[in-house]
């Protein structure tokens, strides 16, 4: 899966989530059911795997810190992932490999050695990633909604 994939993927999933909670609040403002917690959840857990994609592709392509942090606040902004993803990619930014996967370039700074770790073990640093993105969707959804209800 190249970078353009993997961040294409993730943002899609951002809008969809996106539409789903909002599809929720409505029926819950009309009164035809409550589903907010299931979407919430739903779109809680695709954004913060958003946002883990967002950072490993910046690190990948090595955007400024500007498109880094415009590709965060991205998911912060209904539907907004995916003309960031498309502006991205018409720029060329999403474009080539992995660049620090074995026998690519060598990594420098933590941050990519961190990268490089990953790639060259990646199902390894997929269930890892996966139980820390638990671990934190499990502690916010225990501090409760970011709107204090009622």
């Amino acid at each position: 899966m190249t970078p353009r994939i993997l961040f294409r993927t993730f943002a899609f999933a951002e809008v969809v989530t996106w539409a789903g909670l909002i599809t929720a609040l409505i029926l819950r403002a009309t009164d035809t059911a409550d589903l907010v917690s299931i979407a919430g959840g739903l779109h809680g857990f695709v954004f913060l795997c958003y946002g883990v994609t967002t950072v490993f592709v910046w690190v990948n392509q090595k955007w400024g810190v500007g498109r880094g942090i415009l590709g965060l606040v991205s998911a912060v902004i209904p539907f907004a992932t995916v003309p960031f993803e498309i502006a991205t990619d018409r720029k060329g930014l999403l474009a080539g490999g992995w660049r620090l996967a074995p026998g690519g370039d060598a990594p420098r700074g933590f941050i990519e050695h961190v990268q490089a770790w990953v790639l060259s073990h990646l199902v390894l640093a997929i269930v890892l990633l996966i139980a820390l993105i638990v671990i934190a969707y499990v502690v916010l959804l225990q501090l409760g909604p970011p709107v204090p209800r009622g």
